[in-house]
């Protein structure tokens, strides 16, 4: 979340300190708005953590919502 911040603070101008609570607001809204289950892979995003073990998770869920 730090890389996310930092490009935020750069591109708008604003204090790493507003960025953070910009960012914290942004993830929170679009995990209140996304099906369950999906705001942990949202975290998993944000944190870098490896993009081969996200699609896998997305890919899983969104196939569960049509049913496959």
């Amino acid at each position: 979340m730090d890389q996310l911040i930092k490009m935020v603070s750069e591109k708008t101008g604003i204090s790493e300190s507003q960025a953070t609570t910009a960012v914290q607001t942004v993830v929170s809204f679009l995990k209140d708005k996304m099906p369950a289950g999906m705001g942990s892979q949202l975290d998993s995003l944000i944190k870098g953590d490896s993009a081969a073990d996200l699609t896998g998770g997305l890919k899983d869920k969104i196939g569960g919502m049509f049913g496959k």
